[in-house]
């Protein structure tokens, strides 16, 4: 017969650490910030805007030029 290997059970700390992973940041407010190009322009003021989303929760801000 083959060798026997014992597994290790999986620790439910480190399952719901990987869980939350990114979203305790942006609670605390640190958002990874990208630029959206698929809107550059406001209609209502007619300004240029760059529209920044962030890559973990998916909240927008807005900063007019």
């Amino acid at each position: 017969m083959g060798n026997v290997i014992q597994f290790k059970r999986p620790d439910p700390k480190q399952k719901a650490k990987e869980k939350a992973k990114g979203k305790t940041l942006c609670k605390s407010g640190f958002h990874k910030w990208e630029i959206d190009k698929k809107k550059q322009f406001d209609v209502k003021s007619g300004k240029l805007v760059t529209v920044y989303r962030c890559a973990r929760c998916g909240e927008v801000k807005v900063k007019a030029h």
